[in-house]
């Protein structure tokens, strides 16, 4: 995204001391931050934790952004809020006062050992899919070929099935 404005989605995550607060602070950190505008919010879903179980529901949400920022840049941003509202990283999937996920990027497709876009597991993930179906039903997944609607059907017939 070299100087000309994109679509990115962020998904967020809660699950120590005041969820609402630590995704509300993210979100306004974000709206606070030049290059990017905040273009909609989903809704707020309590959710079970996934992989690492032992801890507490998580609440989610996504969002919708435009920005002129590239997808390290905002990624640096990211991280940057993370750090600010004392995000430790000890567990893998574990305990966060706050997670931010790059999600989609406009149609960008990339791999390295910083990011990876698309989200790599957005695609299995309710707690992704669910909050990203209100703001976003027809974002296309650039690699899946597929929108977060009909991505959201297929999770929920996995789940069904017993393969999720």
């Amino acid at each position: 995204m070299n100087g000309e404005s994109g679509t990115a989605y962020i998904g967020a995550g809660s699950n120590i001391g005041d969820r609402k607060g630590n995704l509300d602070n993210a979100i306004n950190m974000l709206r606070k931050t030049s290059g990017i505008e905040v273009t909609a919010v989903s809704s707020y879903i309590d959710t079970a934790p996934v992989g690492y179980k032992e801890q507490p529901d998580f609440l989610n949400a996504a969002l919708e952004i435009e920005t002129y920022l590239t997808a390290y840049d905002l990624l640096g941003v990211c991280s940057g809020i993370e750090r600010e509202l004392k995000r430790e990283r000890t567990i893998r999937w574990g305990p966060r006062t706050i997670d931010l996920d790059i999600l989609l990027f406009g149609d960008i497709i990339m791999e390295d050992e910083l990011l990876v876009i698309p989200h790599p597991r957005m695609h299995e993930r309710e707690f992704v899919l669910i909050p990203m179906c209100e703001i976003a039903s027809e974002a296309i997944h650039p690699v899946l070929k597929k929108t977060v609607g009909e991505l959201y059907e297929e999770a929920v017939a996995a789940r069904r099935r017993g393969n999720a």
